[in-house]
């Protein structure tokens, strides 16, 4: 989690207050918060934003008074470098400039576990007097995440993706040929079936941008991210798969590398969106 960093505010925002930055996330087609959406234009429409081809920045943090306020910008780049100094361990300042500011949004879309000191505890800030704006937007929250849902399941997803060896080799060691072939549900499962059959469809037929997304690996592997209605898809291109449905709170179904699968992960990522 960083911080560093002020914006100023906008006409529709915090009243010209200084915005005490404690974090930024990325809204592109190659990544986004899980909890938003299952794709890049779902993600912006949780947000009232258009699906921009380039994405946009989310910079969260407190006004003066504490309110909490998440501002959009169109400088991907200026956050993205914040976000990949902070993740280093290093001290980052992150001051878009003005122009860069697409709008500011009341509230948070995600939970922050910090707060930025000498102000106010975090809380929505007071809707604007007569503003029919302020009336037809609440403020931003973050989807439940305390109940088995779709917003859980993609973050189980992601949560795969980043602990991957972990998963790996509690499930079935080292080896990607022998997945599956232990007990593990095959790809005949009702449920694993389905989605495979729903990703073969996407060579077809593509789906919205970042419903397939590709992230590095070690080595020359890259690691595959999908979802689609009720499931979430994650694999190693050079490995095996896991697969978690909405039907099965919990529960994360393992896909053994097999003969097809290959072949499959390696369609999916020459069509995935890739990080610039």
């Amino acid at each position: 989690m960083g911080s560093g960093g002020a914006v100023t505010g906008t006409e529709d925002s915090v009243d010209d207050d200084a915005l005490y930055v404690l974090t930024a996330a990325l809204l592109t087609p190659a990544g986004f918060p899980a909890v938003l959406g299952d794709d890049y234009p779902e993600a912006c429409a949780a947000l009232g934003l258009d699906p921009y081809d380039r994405g946009y920045g989310l910079v969260m943090g407190q006004d003066g008074a504490g309110a909490r306020w998440t501002v959009v910008v169109d400088d991907v780049s200026l956050v993205a470098v914040a976000i990949a100094a902070w993740d280093c361990g290093m001290e980052h300042d992150l001051s878009p400039g003005e122009r860069t500011v697409v709008c500011a949004l009341p509230g948070w879309p995600v939970a922050l576990a910090v707060a930025a000191p000498g102000v106010p505890a975090p809380h929505d800030p007071e809707p604007e007097p007569g503003s029919e704006e302020s009336r037809l937007r609440p403020p931003l929250a973050p989807p439940d995440t305390e109940t088995w849902g779709p917003a859980q399941r993609r973050l189980g997803a992601d949560g795969i993706a980043l602990q991957w060896t972990a998963w790996r080799e509690q499930l079935h060691g080292k080896d990607p040929e022998a997945a599956g072939s232990d007990g593990a549900p095959a790809p005949g499962h009702e449920g694993v079936q389905r989605v495979l059959k729903e990703l073969r469809g996407y060579l077809d037929t593509p789906p919205p941008p970042g419903r397939i997304r590709s992230g590095f690996a070690p080595g020359e592997a890259r690691t595959l991210r999908a979802d689609g209605p009720g499931w979430s898809f994650v694999a190693r291109t050079d490995d095996m798969a896991f697969v978690l449905l909405d039907e099965a709170p919990g529960e994360v179904l393992p896909v053994g590398r097999g003969t097809e699968l290959p072949e499959l992960l390696k369609a999916l990522d020459n069509m995935a969106v890739r990080p610039a």
